[in-house]
């Protein structure tokens, strides 16, 4: 069984999941997202979690069970939380502030960077 379709998707409160046949529907306070999942796998609700399991056992249906819980595991992220990227600057010499909107890196230049 692959490692990552057995787990299962935990569900938070303000998601909703639903399952219509070959299509994942995720609504979320961020928004709503869908997904269809190919015919070697089957997605099922279960209380607080989606069960992802596949109906063959060869190389392929493997590949497609993990792809689709990774999927449906990143939609149901997506609509909760949204996304998000952290920016880490590392070494000496360099200084950033966020002015505003913008974001000013003093990088060794004879000026600012602004961003």
């Amino acid at each position: 069984m692959s490692r990552i379709g057995k787990q299962p998707v935990l569900i938070p409160d303000k998601v909703k999941v639903t399952v219509n046949g070959g299509v994942v529907l995720v609504e979320g306070p961020k928004g709503k997202l869908q997904q269809s999942i190919p015919g070697r796998v089957t997605a099922s609700v279960e209380k607080d979690k989606v069960v992802v399991s596949r109906t063959g056992d060869d190389a392929e249906a493997k590949a497609l069970h993990g792809l689709t819980r990774a999927l449906i595991n990143n939609m149901v992220k997506g609509v909760s939380t949204g996304f998000t990227k952290s920016l880490e600057i590392t070494g000496t010499g360099y200084r950033a502030a966020v002015a505003g909107s913008n974001l000013e890196i003093n990088l060794g230049f004879s000026h600012p960077v602004v961003y």
